[in-house]
C-alpha cells in the first residue's frame, strides 16, 4: 500500500444534525443501514434524527421527526422491512410540500440527509436539495425562519443508499435487499422441486422485477431453470416451439421435473407481456404436462435479512455518514454503492440517468443494449445462463479430442457441487469429454474416475455438500498412482475445486512436473471451503452459506437471551486459523466483541471487553454475544473465556457457550454460492480451453510453465487468474492463511458498532467516481 492511511477520527460531526429517512418500496437490510447511520452519527458526535414514514414524515412534521440515540437501534439488524416506515408521498412532489419539509429541517438543524430507497426516490431527494437555498429564501420572505437561519443552513447535504430488492440501480452490484430476496425465491424452488418431482410436474414461478430481470434472472441461475423470461432480453421469434422442444428433450432424459421462471415485467420481441398464466397454457395446450403456476409476491420482500445484506447496509451507512461529513456546498449528491468488494460513492444522477437509459433502450426495442446498460454482472449472469442451460444437439458440438478431469479436494463446501455442474456443462459445450473423480487425490490414486455427462450433474446446484465426495488428502504420497490413472484415462486438464488442501496439492503437482510428463498439462483451482482462507481470493464457495447459518443461529442465540435478561454468549465458529467467519459473523450478527488469530489479543482487553458488557448490562440492552475462533488463542480458549466471564460478570450478568461445529459446513447451499460457485467455474473451464489451444503441439498436450498452474479468484473488483507460484509468497503455510486480507479492514466497523473507540482507516473511500460505461469485450473479462 502506497498510499499514507486517512482516519476518520480528522472528522467531526459535532454541530451537525443528520436526519435518516427509508423510502419507497422496503427492502430487507434498511434496518441495518438505519442502525449503521444513527450508531455512525453519534459515534463522530453529530445528532442523529429519525425521519418517520419517508418523505410524509418529512413534510408532515411533528412527532415524525425525532432524535435518536445508541439503544434506538438497537435490535434492528435482524429485522426484515424499515422500522421507521415508509409511504408513497405525494405532496412532496409539490413545491409547497417541499417547502414545508424544508421549514420543518431547519427548525431542527438538520442539513444533512441520508436517503434509502430507490431511484424514484433518491431524485426527489437531489430536487429536494437543488431548491434548498430557493425554499429558505421563500421562508424567510414568509417569515417562518430568519435571515440567520438561511445562512447556517445555507446548503443541503444528501447521500443515498439503494434499498431495492430488484438490483434495479445502475452504478451498483447489489443493492440492500436483493440478496434477501433471492433467498426467499431460491427457499421456494427448493421446496417445490421435491413436490414436482414427485408428481412429475411442471412449476411456473412468477417473481418480482417489473421493469429489472435480475432476480428472475439469478434466480433462474441458482437452481437450474429450463427458462426464464426477463424484460431486458426477450424470446426470439417463435419461442414457443423452441420451449416446448426444449421441455419435452428434458421428459426424455428422464427429467421429472421442470421449472419455468417469470420476470413479473416479462415481455416478448414485440413489447407484449408474457404472463405466467401464459406460459401455463401453452404448456398445457402444446405438451399436455400437469403444470401450476406459483406467484411469489410480497414474500420475496419479507423475512429476516440475508447476512450479506447486512454487512453491505453496515458498511454502506457508515460509509454514508462520511460521505456526509466530507460534503461542501459543490459536493453532488452521490450514492454508496458496491463495486466487487469495494466500496464506491458515484454521483447520483448519474446512476439514476444510466437507469432510466435502461428503461428508455426496452422501450425502443434495443434489448441488447439494454443488458450491457445494466452493467457487466447482469451480463455476465445472462451469458453463463445461456451457457449452461440449453444442450446443443451433439451434432452441432465442436470435438476437441481433450479429457478433462474435474475433482473435489479438503472439506465439503456449499455450492461445490453447483461449480461442478457448470465445469462439466460448459466443458462439454467446448468439446471436451469430461471425467469426474471421487473422492480428491485419494480416489484418483484409486482409479475411482468416471465420465459425466451433461444430464448426470442436473439439480446439483441446490445440493449441499459434495456428491463427487471430497477428501484432505494431499497428492504428493500418490504422485506416482496419479499419473498413472491420467496417462490411462489421457486426462489433458485438470479442474480442482477445494479450499487449502486443493492450494497445497497443485503446488505439489507442479513441483512433480520435473517428474512426471502426465503433470505437465493445464491445472485451474476454483476456492471453495467455509472458512474462506485461500490465498489470491477475497471470496470462496461456501462462506456466505457458512455465514448465514452463523447469522441464523446467533439470531436465535440472542433472541433466548432478550428473554432470560442478563446474559452473555459465547460462541465459537469455524475457520482454522482464519477469522473471516467470526469477524464477518460478529458484523452480521450484531455481536459486542470477536476474538480472531490475525488479531492478537490478551488479558487486558478481556477484562476491557467484560466491563464494557457490564456497563451494557446498565442499559435496556441486556444481553451480549462474542464469537470466538476456533483457533485465535491456544490458551484462551472457548472454555477459558467462558469462565473469565462467568467469574467477573458475577451478579451483573451469567454466561453460556455454545459450539456450533460441522453445522456451518452444512445446508443447501445460498443463492450467492450457487451463483459465484457456477460463473467462477465456468470461466475456469474457458481458461482451460485456451490453454489446452496454446499448449497443444506435435500430437499432445504440454504445458510446463508456472502460467499453466493457476488459481481463479475474486480480487476487488475482478476475477483474476494467478499463477500458485507466485501466491507462494503471499501465503502464511504454518497457519494456512494469506497474509493479507481484505476484511481486516471493516474489523473497526464492528468495534464501531458495538461502541467502542477505534481507529479506522478510510483511505480507500472518499473519492467520487463517476459511472463507467463498459466496452462488451469488458463483460467477458471483467468482474463477475
Amino acid at each position: 500500500m502506497d498510499h499514507q492511511p486517512k482516519f476518520f477520527e480528522n472528522l467531526s460531526g459535532t454541530g451537525k444534525a443528520i436526519g435518516v429517512l427509508t423510502s419507497g418500496g422496503d427492502a430487507q437490510g434498511m434496518n441495518a443501514a438505519v442502525r449503521a447511520v444513527v450508531r455512525m452519527g453519534i459515534y463522530v458526535k453529530a445528532k442523529v434524527y429519525f425521519i418517520y414514514e419517508g418523505y410524509q414524515g418529512m413534510v408532515d412534521g411533528g412527532d415524525n421527526i425525532v432524535e435518536v440515540s445508541w439503544e434506538s437501534v438497537s435490535s434492528i439488524l435482524q429485522v426484515g422491512g424499515t422500522v421507521i416506515g415508509s409511504a408513497r408521498c405525494k405532496s412532496f412532489r409539490t413545491r409547497e410540500g417541499r417547502l414545508q419539509a424544508a421549514c420543518n429541517l431547519v427548525k431542527r438543524g438538520i442539513t444533512n440527509l441520508c436517503v434509502i430507497g430507490g431511484d424514484g426516490s433518491l431524485t426527489g431527494a437531489n430536487l429536494f436539495r437543488e431548491e434548498w437555498s430557493g425554499l429558505l429564501e421563500e421562508l424567510a420572505k414568509k417569515g417562518k425562519i430568519d435571515q440567520e437561519a438561511v445562512k447556517k443552513y445555507a446548503y443541503l447535504n444528501i447521500v443515498g443508499m439503494v434499498g431495492s430488492i430488484d438490483n434495479d440501480f445502475c452504478g451498483t452490484d447489489m443493492t440492500i435487499g436483493t440478496d434477501s430476496a433471492l433467498h426467499r425465491i431460491i427457499e421456494v424452488v427448493d421446496a417445490i422441486m421435491t413436490t414436482a418431482q414427485s408428481h412429475q410436474r411442471t412449476f411456473v414461478l412468477e417473481v418480482m422485477g417489473r421493469h429489472c430481470g435480475y432476480l428472475a434472472l439469478v434466480s433462474a441461475l441458482a437452481c437450474g431453470a429450463d427458462w426464464v423470461f426477463i424484460p431486458e432480453y426477450p424470446p426470439e421469434e417463435g419461442w414457443e416451439d423452441i420451449m416446448c422442444v426444449k421441455l419435452s428433450e428434458n421428459r426424455a432424459r428422464k427429467k421429472r421435473l421442470n421449472i419455468i421462471i417469470v420476470a413479473e415485467g416479462a415481455i416478448d420481441c414485440h413489447n407484449k407481456p408474457i404472463t405466467s398464466e401464459k406460459v401455463k397454457e401453452l404448456v398445457v395446450q402444446r405438451l399436455g404436462f400437469d403444470t401450476r403456476v406459483t406467484i411469489l409476491g410480497h414474500v420475496q420482500r419479507g423475512g429476516t435479512p440475508s447476512a450479506f445484506d447486512r454487512i453491505l447496509a453496515s458498511r454502506m451507512g457508515v460509509e454514508a455518514v462520511l460521505a456526509l461529513l466530507e460534503g461542501t456546498p459543490a459536493t453532488p449528491a452521490c450514492v454508496v454503492s458496491l463495486s466487487g468488494n469495494q466500496s464506491v460513492r458515484l454521483p447520483l444522477m448519474e446512476c439514476v440517468q444510466m437507469t432510466q437509459q435502461v428503461q428508455k433502450a426496452m422501450d425502443e426495442g434495443r434489448f441488447i443494449e439494454a443488458v450491457r446498460l445494466r452493467g457487466r454482472s447482469f451480463e455476465n449472469n445472462l451469458n453463463t445462463y445461456k451457457l449452461l442451460s440449453q444442450k446443443k444437439p451433439d451434432a452441432e458440438l465442436p470435438k476437441s479430442n481433450f479429457n478433462v478431469a474435474v475433482l473435489n479436494v479438503g472439506a465439503p463446501a456449499a455450492g461445490m457441487n453447483a461449480a461442478v455442474r457448470a465445469a462439466v456443462r460448459v466443458g462439454i459445450t467446448e468439446g471436451h469429454k469430461m471425467f469426474a473423480v471421487i473422492d480428491g487425490f485419494e480416489g484418483f490414486a484409486k482409479g475411482k474416475i468416471k465420465e459425466i455427462t451433461w444430464g448426470d450433474v442436473g439439480g446439483w446446484t441446490g445440493q449441499g455438500g459434495s456428491i463427487l465426495g471430497t477428501k484432505r488428502t494431499l497428492p504428493a504420497k500418490y504422485l506416482e498412482k496419479i499419473a498413472d490413472q491420467m496417462r490411462t484415462n489421457n486426462i489433458n486438464a485438470l479442474m480442482v475445486i477445494g479450499g487449502f488442501e486443493a492450494y497445497l496439492g497443485l503446488l505439489e503437482l507442479s513441483a512433480a512436473r520435473e517428474k512426471y510428463d502426465e503433470f505437465c498439462v493445464p491445472m485451474v483451482m476454483v476456492p471453495a471451503t467455509v472458512s474462506n482462507n485461500v490465498p489470491g481470493s477475497d471470496f470462496s464457495i461456501g462462506a456466505d452459506t457458512a455465514l448465514n447459518t452463523i447469522t441464523d443461529t446467533c439470531d436465535r442465540i440472542k433472541q433466548s437471551a432478550s428473554g432470560t435478561k442478563r446474559r452473555v454468549f459465547i460462541i465459537e465458529t469455524m475457520g482454522g486459523y482464519c477469522g473471516y467467519l467470526a469477524n464477518m459473523g460478529a458484523l452480521a450478527a450484531g455481536a459486542d466483541a470477536a476474538y480472531i488469530f490475525e488479531e492478537q489479543f490478551d488479558i487486558r482487553e478481556l477484562q476491557a471487553n467484560v466491563e464494557h458488557l457490564t456497563e451494557k448490562m446498565k442499559t435496556s440492552i441486556q444481553r451480549g454475544l462474542v464469537l470466538r475462533n476456533e483457533n485465535c488463542n491456544e490458551n484462551y480458549t472457548t472454555d477459558f473465556i467462558y469462565q473469565l466471564y462467568s467469574e467477573e460478570g458475577k451478579g451483573v450478568f451469567d454466561c453460556r457457550k455454545n459450539v456450533l461445529g460441522h453445522m456451518q459446513q452444512g445446508g443447501a447451499p445460498s443463492p450467492f454460492d450457487r451463483n459465484f460457485g457456477t460463473k467462477i467455474s465456468a470461466k475456469a473451464m474457458q481458461w482451460i480451453s485456451k490453454k489446452l489451444v496454446e499448449t497443444y503441439r506435435k500430437g499432445r498436450v504440454f504445458a510446463n510453465t508456472d502460467d499453466s498452474v493457476c488459481l481463479l479468484g475474486m480480487r476487488r473488483r475482478t476475477l483474476l487468474f494467478q499463477p500458485v507460484a507466485e501466491l507462494k509468497n503471499e501465503t502464511d503455510f504454518v497457519h494456512r492463511i494469506p497474509k493479507e486480507q481484505w476484511w481486516l479492514k471493516l474489523r473497526p466497523l464492528m468495534k464501531i458498532l458495538a461502541k467502542y473507540k477505534t481507529s479506522y482507516d478510510v483511505s480507500d473511500s472518499g473519492q467520487l467516481e463517476h459511472v463507467a460505461m463498459h466496452s462488451p469485450k469488458e463483460a467477458e473479462t471483467g468482474t463477475i
